[in-house]
């Protein structure tokens, strides 16, 4: 695990000066977004669309992306697919603070999916999934696929 988090800080530093001003969160750091990153997923697991959404900086652009995939899947298996987070075999392998923003790097090699990630940014003091588009968030995204 130590490894891909060596692997990841070198993405960053290399992808760009925005992204070279970076940081690798250990867990329990006040700074984490990580308590809200699970809040988040224990709403979908739970199918609660709209709770999930408000934890959002565009939550109507959210809901919408959530409704369109959960009718995409079915309900059952959106929550399945959320609820897998929390399964042992799934875990956070990395936490980075880019200023304001936090990627948080989940390993989901027992669903199937692999590296997945969320995006958060601090705002009026408390973290909110980063659904408002813009140059930084494109850049963390980015980062994602590279790592992925």
């Amino acid at each position: 695990m130590r490894f891909r988090k060596l692997i990841l800080l070198g993405l960053l530093c290399a992808a760009s000066p925005a992204l070279a001003q970076q940081r690798l969160l250990e867990p329990g750091d006040p700074g984490s977004a990580r308590p809200t990153a699970l809040q988040v997923l224990r709403h979908l697991a739970e199918g609660n669309l709209e709770a999930a959404a408000a934890i959002s900086n565009a939550p109507a652009r959210r809901l919408e992306v959530l409704r369109s995939y959960r009718d995409r899947v079915g309900e059952e298996e959106f929550k399945r697919v959320y609820a897998s987070y929390f399964e042992p075999q799934n875990r956070v392998v990395a936490e980075v603070a880019v200023g304001p923003r936090r990627l948080i790097v989940w390993e989901l090699g027992g669903a199937g999916y692999g590296i997945a990630g969320q995006i958060f940014i601090e705002a009026d003091g408390r973290f909110v999934m980063d659904d408002v588009p813009s140059r930084e968030r494109s850049e963390i995204r980015d980062l994602l696929k590279k790592y992925r």
